[in-house]
């Protein structure tokens, strides 16, 4: 028989001490909206049915419920740790029109507030796996930068934390198995020893990455790949996604880093957000070294592991997209049963905005428009799985109250637009629609100025010039434009995205 290790009450949203009568009639609610034959066009809806199938098999069988509310009481005894997931909608009453209408859903994952007022003082353990480009190309400068990088990762890992190191040219070479970091010296006298030559084939380090990582694979643990390139993978791309589809499945995670200019931007976007990793772009050489120790540390300021959010909209909605803005911006996929999120800190949410379409035609009154479960581990309690729900209804009304959007969803898509705007310009060209394509980036320059941003700005008039010449963006123009019109997601206060 089925079993979890989520709290019933929570996955069927009803209270302990609710009664049969109301369990069943709970069911019967969210199966009206969930099940398989009603709604199947959303992978998020089929996951949720599963885990609210096996809360109602077991709160509906008494000696098991009994059981159940005796262990939980022994393993919480109050005392644990928590998320919460707030959800906030642009507009919480709408007008029926003859024609589909977009909603967008701020979904935010808040760590619980204790965690930062008691500053907890611990930090989290790491297994942590690097995968390093030492092709021809990152001779010299480059490769001196991921050595200095590399070393003062080592210094600030614990020995408690676990290190593996491979390197990957046209092959791949373990020159740091995974093991607990206690000899320093060492680990770095191994990462001194690397040499730039070969071509690039990411998949064969990737693999060898995954393969250390998997060693010391544990719920307690960060488990996380961080690969580095400066080049072009060929032929070898879908067998990394789906080598990252299996690797989150497992609970690790991957982030993705492009120096230079001549990586694929796409590829590494898509390898990142399948399993709740980050990408990244590092423009320069000199950056190296600050951009990996920050991400490092972050890592280890982990408060929840492996978070993820299962979108379930009602059978008549369709999730369009889904952005993450923090704490790193950056694209979602919407074809999946989960969005995977990665790490939740203890002094930081994590935030993702949704836009979903409702149907015309809709009749008045209220209406339930998207059932949104947030799940992760969270390191410090002894049953770490935890979850949190949220059920978004709206008002269908005909003269409904006049009501400003919410400030922070108006914030997200005024700078989401400076994005999409960078997006569409890359469509435009690739369609080549060239005068549409500049036309679009001179729009940005003029938007970032008047935002103050006039070192974007002049870099997105420049861009627009080479496209009216020459039909094509520079490399290094696209990158930068793309990585930081994301950023500005951030806000000033946020994470410096200068590098």
């Amino acid at each position: 028989m089925a079993v979890t290790s989520l709290d019933p009450y929570t996955t069927l949203g009803v209270p302990k001490d609710a009664s049969t009568e109301e369990i069943k009639a709970a069911y019967r609610r969210v199966a009206r909206r969930l099940h398989p034959d009603v709604n199947q066009n959303n992978p998020g809806a089929g996951v949720q049915f599963q885990d609210v199938t096996v809360a109602y098999e077991l709160l509906i069988d008494s000696e098991r419920r009994r059981t159940y509310d005796m262990q939980a009481l022994r393993r919480h005894g109050g005392e644990g740790y928590y998320f919460s997931l707030r959800v906030t909608p642009s507009k919480r009453a709408i007008v029926p029109l003859p024609e589909p209408q977009v909603v967008y859903l701020l979904a935010e994952i808040l760590p619980d507030p204790r965690a930062r007022e008691e500053n907890l003082k611990r930090e989290s353990r790491l297994n942590l796996t690097l995968v390093l480009d030492h092709s021809n190309s990152m001779n010299g400068t480059r490769l001196d930068k991921v050595k200095v990088a590399a070393h003062q990762i080592i210094d600030q890992l614990s020995e408690g934390d676990i290190l593996s190191v491979v390197t990957f040219n046209d092959r791949a070479e373990v020159i740091i198995p995974a093991t607990p970091v206690d000899n320093k010296n060492a680990l770095k006298a191994k990462i001194s020893m690397m040499n730039a030559s070969g071509g690039t084939e990411i998949f064969k380090g990737l693999s060898a990455g995954v393969d250390q990582n998997r060693r010391y694979l544990g719920p307690r643990l960060v488990n996380h790949v961080v690969l580095l390139t400066d080049g072009n993978t060929f032929g070898d791309q879908d067998n990394c996604i789906e080598l990252a589809r299996k690797a989150a499945e497992q609970g690790i995670s991957i982030s993705a880093m492009g120096l230079g200019q001549e990586w694929n931007d796409e590829f590494l976007d898509q390898l990142a957000s399948t399993t709740g990793g980050t990408s990244s772009y590092i423009n320069s050489a000199s950056a190296v070294v600050k951009f990996l120790n920050n991400h490092v540390r972050n890592l280890s300021n982990a408060f929840a592991e492996r978070v993820r959010l299962s979108i379930a909209p009602d059978p008549d909605v369709r999730l369009e997209s889904a952005f993450k803005l923090l704490p790193h911006p950056q694209p979602l996929t919407v074809d999946e049963a989960y969005l995977q999120l990665g790490s939740l800190q203890a002094n930081r949410s994590i935030a993702v905005l949704l836009q979903v379409q409702l149907p015309a035609n809709l009749p008045l009154g209220f209406r339930s428009v998207a059932r949104l479960v947030a799940q992760g581990d969270i390191l410090v309690n002894q049953n770490q799985q935890y979850q949190s729900l949220s059920d978004i209804s709206l008002e269908v009304n005909e003269n409904p109250p006049p009501e400003d959007p919410p400030p922070v969803i108006l914030d997200a898509l005024g700078k989401l637009t400076l994005y999409r705007m960078q997006e569409r310009a890359q469509e435009a060209l690739a369609s080549g629609d060239v005068k549409e394509a500049t036309r679009r980036l001179e729009n940005l320059a003029t938007r970032l100025l008047a935002m103050g941003e006039e070192e974007l700005a002049h870099q997105a008039r420049a861009e627009a010039r080479r496209v009216a010449h020459t039909s094509n963006l520079s490399d290094a123009g696209r990158k930068t434009l793309k990585y930081q019109t994301r950023f500005l997601l951030l806000g000033p206060s946020n994470e410096d995205s200068s590098l």
